[in-house]
């Protein structure tokens, strides 16, 4: 007697399969002199069989729903065989066995496995041209840095323990790891757009995107080229304001992700001077931030030895904070907010998502904010002092009121 979750079980599973075949027989790799062996009905009763080899399983029928698969999954094989004196190309026969596994986990009871593989399968399928044009302009720098981040995140990070060791704050081996993934991961997001949209965008954009790394070090590295290229003191200004402005959705993401309580907390601090600062990068954009300039390109997409110094920083404050919360109690977390931001908004951030525990996440919040506001006083007495001409007028303006939007929300909130 089949139950009406089996049912619903094998009917993924047969879904699953139609899914596929839909995308197989749209490609056109179903029909035509070339046509590989499964189009949308082969592959929608392939899905079927396979979630009843499931529910044969679960109904301790085991070699029978293991002949019924072994079945499918020589077909396929012979398929391919036959196939390939053709043409070597295995993507329907590959896809039929994942739809063949995709089935078993429906008809065991495991939908939400069998549906994401699908979605997934069925994805790759339809965006072939793409990932096949992505990885044509992908380069070296851009391979090896995405491979050694998928290995600090699947090979090292499950082998670190969670801690604490030691004394007082601990030696958190996994969040400090965690905190380095964070950062190289941003950084390789913006590796990865400024490569792609510097050239043909100028430095509005590549600030944008620097803004994901450091946006201290766009505001060092414009203040500089200010020197030399004074009739571009606009589109510097607009990079510098921009990455600026896209420091407060950085900190916010790297918050949501390690303490959402802290997230909920910081988001209204944000709200005012992340819209001045969209404001101001947008009216100077207006008058003078269109420019092709090229931004030099960046040789370390992970900006990995970074985050390893952002994490030692992070230790030494932890147990820093550790210490001044016990002795000057809430006052101390604001104390170590103003002295951090000066240096490193992100060992801050993670400093306040993960090394302090309080009652009330508004004082880690504004102590959040307040070293935003000494990493916005440096930066803006760093392009008055490095910055010449238009450049330096323009950032030290939009960066004085960013700063004192900060200051308005903490009055507020």
């Amino acid at each position: 007697m089949v139950s009406q979750q089996q049912f619903i079980g094998i009917l993924i599973a047969a879904v699953g399969g139609l899914a596929v075949g839909l995308e197989r027989e749209w490609s056109g790799h179903a029909s035509g002199p070339r046509a590989r062996f499964a189009g949308v009905r082969t592959f929608t009763l392939l899905g079927m069989l396979s979630g009843l080899s499931g529910w044969l399983w679960v109904g301790h029928f085991e070699v029978l729903g293991a002949i019924l698969l072994a079945g499918a999954a020589g077909l396929v094989i012979v398929a391919y065989l036959a196939a390939s004196r053709r043409e070597v190309e295995a993507t329907t026969e590959v896809a039929s066995l994942v739809v063949l596994a995709a089935g078993v986990a429906a008809g065991l009871g495991a939908w939400e496995l069998a549906g994401g593989t699908i979605a997934v399968t069925t994805l790759l399928l339809v965006e072939k041209s793409r990932i096949h044009d992505v990885a044509r302009k992908l380069d070296d720098a851009s391979l090896r840095a995405g491979v050694r981040f998928g290995v600090m995140a699947v090979v090292i990070l499950p082998l670190l323990p969670e801690g604490p060791f030691g004394p007082g704050a601990g030696f958190r081996p996994r969040t400090l790891w965690i905190a380095v993934l964070i950062f190289s991961g941003l950084s390789f997001a913006g590796y990865l757009a400024r490569k792609g949209l510097s050239d043909t965008m100028g430095y509005p954009v590549a600030g944008l995107v620097g803004g994901l790394m450091s946006s201290t070090g766009v505001t060092l590295s414009f203040s500089r080229l200010s020197r030399t290229q004074p009739k571009a003191g606009g589109p510097l200004a607009v990079g510098v304001l921009g990455a600026c402005t896209v420091l407060f959705l950085r900190v916010l993401v790297a918050t949501t992700t390690l303490n959402s309580a802290l997230a909920v907390a910081v988001a209204p601090y944000f709200a005012i001077p992340f819209a001045v600062g969209v404001v101001a990068s947008a009216v100077i954009w207006r008058m003078d931030g269109h420019a092709k300039d090229k931004e030099p390109e960046v040789r370390n997409p992970l900006q990995f030895w970074n985050s390893m110094q952002m994490a030692v920083v992070f230790q030494i404050v932890l147990y820093l904070m550790h210490w001044l919360q016990g002795k000057f109690g809430d006052r101390g977390l604001l104390a170590t907010g103003a002295i951090l931001g000066l240096t490193d908004v992100d060992a801050l951030t993670i400093s306040m998502a993960r090394g302090i525990q309080v009652t009330d996440w508004s004082v880690a919040a504004e102590a959040l904010s307040i070293g935003i506001i000494s990493n916005t006083c440096l930066k803006a007495a760093v392009a008055l002092i490095l910055g010449r001409g238009r450049f330096r007028l323009l950032t030290f303006g939009g960066l004085a009121g960013i700063g004192a939007a900060l200051v308005i929300s903490i009055l507020l909130f």
